[in-house]
């Protein structure tokens, strides 16, 4: 196994698993948890993001294969989608990638939500372009039965991250916003939330 990130909460591993290169999540034990608290908590976590994962495919956004879960040392084996970041290829790309690109992003969150799903990590450093698809990842801290509010966060996050990684492509999250209107049929309702979310940013 070849670790390729370590985060707060997991190590990320490149590996194989009955011949497939995959990705392999572990939630590592935090030693400061009671050990009971501890195994609950990483089990609970890694339960809810295949699940997150699984529904967001059958919605039709495109996701990771999750191959194996495994419950007690935490860790979900899933398909290796080989690409690069959209974080990356939209500092590149021409202006005819970079649209498709974004309204295939559009699309897809609004497919999330009207589904009732929040990604919660909404950025372009968790979407990789594989063969002209944009595939989300990194489910861990999204949710279902999503509220306006947890939406509009969403969508917050995204343009936050438009205007730090891609500050003079900010043109593109309006395409994005285009087709989330168009796919969400209480995308205007979201977007009011998402601008009320920027106020309160703006005034404390």
């Amino acid at each position: 196994m070849e670790i390729i990130r370590r985060g707060a909460e997991a190590e990320i591993e490149r590996g194989l698993w009955m011949g497939r290169d995959v990705i392999i999540k572990n939630r590592v034990p935090k030693a400061y948890r009671h050990p009971s608290l501890d195994i609950s908590l990483r089990t609970s976590r890694t339960r809810n993001e295949a699940r997150l994962i699984r529904d967001a495919r059958i919605l039709g956004v495109p996701t990771p294969i999750v191959y194996e879960i495994d419950e007690v040392d935490a860790k979900l084996v899933m398909e290796e989608i080989k690409g690069e970041r959209v974080k990356d290829v939209l500092e590149t790309a021409d202006e005819g990638k970079s649209e498709k690109i974004c309204r295939q992003i559009g699309r897809m969150i609004a497919a999330l939500h009207a589904g009732g799903i929040v990604h919660g990590d909404l950025t372009t450093s968790n979407m990789i372009v594989c063969d002209d698809v944009v595939y989300l990842i990194d489910f861990s801290l999204g949710s279902r039965n999503a509220k306006l509010e947890e939406m509009g966060v969403d969508l917050h996050l995204l343009k936050e991250a438009f205007q730090s990684a891609h500050s003079e492509k900010l043109d593109l999250f309006d395409i994005i916003l285009n087709e989330y209107c168009i796919g969400f049929k209480n995308s205007k309702d979201v977007m009011n939330k998402m601008k009320e979310i920027e106020g309160r940013g703006r005034y404390t």
